[in-house]
């Protein structure tokens, strides 16, 4: 009885020490196995892989495979047009965005012969998406910069034939075109009341803005000297608004413009052109100032 129990203690612990055997025989398997697909992946058939990616792209709906050297799956959306006859091939396009051809399944890629331009066969340019078509407002604004050219123009050409550059200054701001005038051509000194010589030059003014389809803005200046004591204006607010209310006056009274255009402003001495230091740079200051804005008055549908 002692003997079968010392025979049947030494049986498993043989068996344990043994099992180790059966982890290294798998070990070895899955190294086996490992080995057959690594060898199998490096030796593909072409024609399978062919048949397998001809197959996907029909899955995707697509003209142009995205595993045959197509740009991506996002290309399938894009139709087919005949091939080009001057390539010889059938080629595959860079897809541009207005869709051009894309090929056929045949024969994209396959002798060198893809096309990389995007406009006409062997052109190399690029087509554009679509042609941008202007709205009624842009073509709105760039009708109003053309008047507005044309209104620097003539305006400048009647200063020069006049003789008026030491008077009336044209300028081109981004806001729009302003033409300043200097008080001495326009008033007497502290008064609002406009000079007889002024009048044929704002006559000419008031025929340019007619029509133009712009705000015409009068602002009034001056420098930063108190105004004199037997002057009629309490303070350069009041003269800086009055002399550009007298000059609106003449437009909407006198030559009958449209006042839906016009507005006009008092500023006294608080944007000057130059430094009120000079005598000279007080001069500048003391203008009126007409700007045509660079907007439209009426939302254009």
């Amino acid at each position: 009885m002692r003997q079968r129990g010392r025979r049947n203690t030494r049986g498993p612990v043989q068996e344990v020490r043994d099992r180790w055997m059966i982890t290294y025989a798998d070990l070895i398997t899955l190294l086996l196995i490992f080995f057959v697909i690594l060898y199998a992946m490096s030796s593909l058939d072409g024609n399978k892989y062919g048949i397998v990616t001809d197959s996907l792209s029909e899955t995707f709906g697509s003209g142009n495979p995205a595993l045959d050297g197509g740009t991506g799956i996002l290309d399938s959306t894009q139709g087919q047009t005949p091939a080009s006859n001057s390539g010889g091939a059938a080629g595959q396009s860079s897809g541009n965005a207005s869709g051009g051809s894309t090929g056929n399944d045949s024969g994209s890629g396959t002798d060198g012969s893809a096309s990389s331009g995007q406009g006409p066969a062997g052109s190399g340019a690029e087509v554009p998406s679509e042609t941008a078509v202007p709205t009624a407002r842009e073509l709105a604004f760039k009708e109003q910069e053309a008047r507005l050219a044309e209104l620097v123009g003539v305006i400048t050409k009647y200063v020069q034939d006049n003789n008026l550059g030491d008077q009336i200054f044209v300028e081109d701001k981004p806001q729009g075109i302003a033409i300043k005038m200097s008080d001495r051509f326009l008033f007497d000194v502290g008064d609002a009341a406009l000079k007889s010589p002024s009048l044929p030059v704002l006559q000419k003014l008031s025929g340019l803005f007619n029509g133009i389809g712009a705000v015409v803005s009068i602002e009034g200046h001056t420098d930063n000297t108190l105004v004199l004591s037997t002057s009629e204006y309490e303070d350069n607010w009041e003269l800086s608004g009055a002399r550009a209310l007298s000059v609106l006056r003449f437009f909407l009274e006198k030559q009958h413009l449209n006042p839906d255009e016009f507005q006009y402003a008092g500023y006294a001495d608080t944007r000057p052109a130059v430094s009120n230091t000079t005598e000279a740079g007080r001069q500048k200051n003391r203008r009126v100032e007409i700007i045509v804005l660079r907007q439209l008055q009426e939302v254009v549908n």
